[in-house]
C-alpha cells in the first residue's frame, strides 16, 4: 500500500475502531466532524461505516475482533502485524490526531508509541477499570492525552491522573429514539404479529459465536414453539458464519429466522423494537436492548481459563451493561455453565408471563435513556475539531 506525505497544511486524522459497534460510534461523530472541518482526510482501521464516510481504510475492524485471553493469543502474530503496518502507515500519512475508539488492548498501545513521537491521542469510551483491571490506569496515563467517557460516572476515575476526562454521553443513546415503534418494526420485518417475537443477538463477533451460539441456537429452538424467534447479523460476514452454524441450522428447521442487515440502520435495533423480550449475549448490545425498553435475558460464555482470569481480576458482580449502570441486578443474567439452553429458554418465558415485571423494567430504562442522551456525536465532533485545531498550532 502506497502512503503519501501531506503537505504542512493537511488536517487529518487516523481513527481505529475494533468492532461494528466501535465503527457505528464513530462513524456518526466523524460525519459531523467533515462537516464542520472543511478538507478532512480520515484513515485508519474501520468497518463498512467509516469506508462510507469515505476513510481510507488500511485494514478492517475484523482484523482486531478478538475476544478474551485465549482468542488473542490464537491471533497474535497476525494483531501485531497489523499493529507494525499501522503505525507505519500512521508515520508516513503524518496526521495530526489520532483516535482510539473502544478495543483498549491494541488501541492503548498504539496511543502510546504515537504519544512519545508527538502525536496527540484521544480515545472515546474509556476501558472499564471501574470494573476491572484498575491497573490499566498506568498504561491510560502513558497513552491518553484526552478520554472521552460514555457513562457520567467514570470523568471521576480520572481526577488527579493528569489524564483530561470528559464526559461526552453514549452515542447510541442519540440513535435510538425514545419510544421505539414496535407496530413499525414488526411491519418493516415481515412480521405476523401474532405470536411473541423473542430477539436472539448472541454476539457480533466470530469467537462469541462459537461459543455462545450453540446455547443460544439450542434455546431458540425451544423458543420457536410457541415465538416467532429472530437473529440478526451485523455484516455480511457474520451473516454468512451464522448461516453455517450447524445449531442455527437445526433451529432454522424450527423456525429460527436471520435477519440481514440492510441499510445504513442496525438491523439488531429494528429486531429489539419489534422484539417483546431479547436474550443478548454481554457487551453493548445489552445497553441497546436498554434503550430500546425491551426486557431480556443476558447470558455469555468464554473459554474456561479466560473466564477464570476474568473473575480473579474484576471489580463487581454483574457483567450486563444495564445492571451496572442502575446499580442492582434488573434483568436475569447466566453465565459459563449457568448458560444452559434449558435455563435460558425458561428465563426468556418468565418474561412473557410477568408483565408487571416488564413494565417496571421499561420505566428504569427509560431513566436510563434520559441520562445517557447527551447529543454525544456533535460533542464528540467539537472536541475533535479542537484537538486538530491546537494540533496544527504546535
Amino acid at each position: 500500500m502506497e502512503v503519501h506525505r501531506p503537505s504542512h497544511l493537511a488536517m487529518r486524522l487516523v481513527t481505529v475502531t475494533g468492532e461494528a459497534s466501535g465503527d457505528l460510534i464513530a462513524a456518526g461523530a466523524l460525519h459531523r466532524l467533515k462537516s464542520a472541518v472543511g478538507g478532512l482526510e480520515l484513515a485508519g482501521i474501520g468497518g463498512d461505516r467509516l469506508s462510507a464516510l469515505g476513510m481510507e481504510c488500511w485494514f478492517r475492524s475484523d482484523d482486531l475482533a478478538v475476544r478474551g485471553y485465549a482468542e488473542a493469543v490464537s491471533k497474535i502474530i497476525h494483531i501485531l502485524a497489523v499493529r507494525h503496518w499501522l503505525l507505519e502507515y500512521t508515520q508516513k500519512w503524518q496526521p495530526r490526531v489520532f483516535l482510539g475508539v473502544d478495543a483498549p488492548d491494541f488501541n492503548l498501545g498504539v496511543e502510546a508509541r504515537l504519544r512519545r513521537e508527538g502525536l496527540r491521542t484521544v480515545h472515546l469510551i474509556s476501558p472499564s477499570i471501574w470494573a476491572w483491571r484498575p491497573e490499566r490506569i498506568i498504561n491510560i496515563k502513558r497513552a491518553v492525552d484526552h478520554m472521552l467517557c460514555i457513562f457520567p460516572f467514570e470523568t471521576k476515575v480520572y481526577a488527579g491522573t493528569g489524564v483530561q476526562a470528559t464526559y461526552v454521553g453514549h452515542p447510541i443513546a442519540d440513535m435510538i429514539p425514545m419510544e421505539p415503534d414496535r407496530d413499525a418494526a414488526r411491519q418493516k420485518l415481515g412480521l405476523s404479529g401474532t405470536r411473541p417475537v423473542i430477539a436472539l443477538l448472541p454476539g457480533s463477533r466470530a469467537g462469541e459465536l462459537k461459543h455462545n451460539g450453540p446455547a443460544f441456537f439450542q434455546a431458540a429452538q425451544q423458543l420457536a414453539q410457541r415465538c416467532e424467534v429472530l437473529v440478526p447479523a451485523s455484516s455480511a460476514a457474520m451473516a454468512k458464519s451464522i448461516r453455517q452454524h450447524p445449531d442455527f441450522i437445526r433451529a432454522s428447521e424450527h423456525g429460527l429466522r436471520l435477519v440481514d442487515q440492510q441499510g445504513s440502520d442496525p438491523v439488531s435495533h429494528h429486531v429489539l423494537a419489534a422484539c417483546d423480550v431479547a436474550l443478548v449475549a454481554s457487551g453493548t448490545a445489552t445497553l441497546e436492548t436498554a434503550l430500546l425498553k425491551r426486557p431480556m435475558v443476558i447470558a455469555y460464555r468464554v473459554p474456561a481459563t479466560t473466564y477464570f482470569l476474568m473473575r480473579r481480576r474484576a471489580l463487581i458482580n454483574d457483567i450486563g451493561l444495564p445492571n451496572i449502570l442502575l446499580g442492582e441486578r434488573v434483568v436475569p443474567e447466566l453465565v459459563q455453565s449457568e448458560a444452559t439452553p434449558e435455563r435460558m429458554a425458561a428465563a426468556v418465558m418468565g418474561w412473557l408471563d410477568n408483565p408487571q415485571g416488564v413494565a417496571q423494567v421499561t420505566g428504569r430504562f427509560q431513566e436510563l435513556h434520559d441520562q445517557l442522551r447527551r447529543d454525544a456525536a456533535q460533542r464528540i465532533a467539537e472536541i475533535l475539531q479542537t484537538e486538530l485545531s491546537h494540533a496544527s498550532r504546535r
